[in-house]
């Protein structure tokens, strides 16, 4: 049917007679405007995988200043990019939707600490909780030895650490649950490169927190796909599209992970412009893939659902700490998802990185 510019006008003079109402909204922004207490404040840090993105001859000593100017920040709670040992109970009690590879490389294997307490993971987290709760101003040698034990067997290492360092050189033996194979367990995870130890635990034991909260969940991106090459290749081709964008930010990262000053390599990791690149590059190119099957959203959409649940676990940490000053350490890829996140919630405040990393005052 042809239709004149008369006939037009006529028929968009009544769309708005039958076009849905745009939904009215409610403005959360301003319901802690009048909030009694002190408000909490989140310092969200992007890290460097240390594992992946620092030289063999890496040396944790390195990271000194970087956890001087955190300790100054003098935070309650120290989250981490680690899955709490009851996300990895749960994991490990669906096969059939986590493969057993993927337990093993997000979980640590608790066998040791089960065969040396004969507790799983929900009885030695029983366990922590109570102790936690009538925990003592000044804890015994045994004490300490005997939570960490607990930790190891949840599955939480950082936290276990944590426990491991406040112990004076010579209290670092077996007892109290740690027998030698799990003292030789932590000694490995003292210098393992892994920024969830050499920064969470590190200076979780140097503040005397009791424990390091993991947040990390990786049970709502765990997609179905039915051709899992053609879901690689796809995100992939996406990933090579965008990288002449990031190529010269890679390679300064690359230079400053071999240079002298670890202030310099995490303000460029966390600086605003860098990370605006970096999310283009990501999680924008997926969006513009063209499969028939839409990857590019369907990774997308498993990458926020992750970090929705992990904000969710950030902000679980600080409920019954209104006012508390959380850190949390995470792929530096997070951070922007996190701050937008996490700056949603009620009497909350995103801390400013780089104001916390820069020179300090002479």
């Amino acid at each position: 049917m042809r239709m004149g510019w008369i006939g037009m006008a006529a028929v968009l003079a009544l769309v708005p007679a039958w076009a849905p109402a745009r939904a009215a909204s409610v403005d959360l922004s301003r319901l802690d405007r009048d909030a009694a207490g002190p408000r909490t404040q989140v310092l969200v840090l992007g890290s460097v995988h240390l594992s992946q993105e620092m030289p063999k001859e890496f040396d944790p000593a390195w990271l000194r200043p970087l956890l001087d100017r955190l300790a100054a920040f003098h935070p309650d709670i120290v989250a981490v990019e680690a899955i709490p040992g009851e996300g990895c109970d749960m994991m490990q009690r669906h096969p059939k939707a986590y493969a057993p590879e993927d337990v093993a490389h997000y979980c640590p294997d608790t066998a040791d600490a089960r065969a040396a307490l004969g507790l799983d993971r929900p009885e030695a987290l029983a366990q922590i909780a109570a102790a936690l709760r009538d925990w003592p101003a000044a804890p015994t040698p045994a004490q300490r030895r005997r939570l960490a034990a607990l930790f190891l067997a949840a599955g939480e290492p950082a936290s276990a650490v944590a426990q491991w360092l406040q112990l004076e050189p010579a209290e670092r033996h077996a007892g109290d649950g740690l027998d030698a194979k799990l003292v030789a367990r932590l000694g490995k995870y003292e210098t393992s490169r892994d920024e969830s130890i050499q920064i969470g635990a590190r200076l979780a034991a140097r503040l005397g927190l009791q424990r390091v909260y993991g947040m990390d969940d990786h049970s709502g991106d765990n997609l179905d796909i039915g051709d899992g090459r053609a879901f690689l290749a796809a995100i992939q081709q996406a990933w090579d599209a965008a990288a002449p964008s990031v190529r010269d930010a890679q390679e300064r990262i690359a230079a400053l992970s071999k240079g002298q000053d670890p202030i310099a390599l995490y303000r460029f990791m966390n600086d605003p412009a860098r990370l605006q690149k970096a999310a283009l590059a990501d999680a924008g190119a997926a969006l513009r893939d063209r499969s028939p099957e839409r990857y590019g959203q369907q990774y997308v959409g498993g990458w926020e659902t992750r970090n929705l649940r992990m904000a969710a676990n950030i902000r679980a940490s600080y409920r019954q700490q209104p006012g508390a000053r959380v850190l949390t350490v995470v792929g530096a890829m997070h951070k922007p998802w996190l701050d937008s996140y996490l700056g949603q919630m009620q009497n909350t405040d995103i801390v400013d990185v780089q104001k916390v990393l820069a020179e300090p005052a002479r």
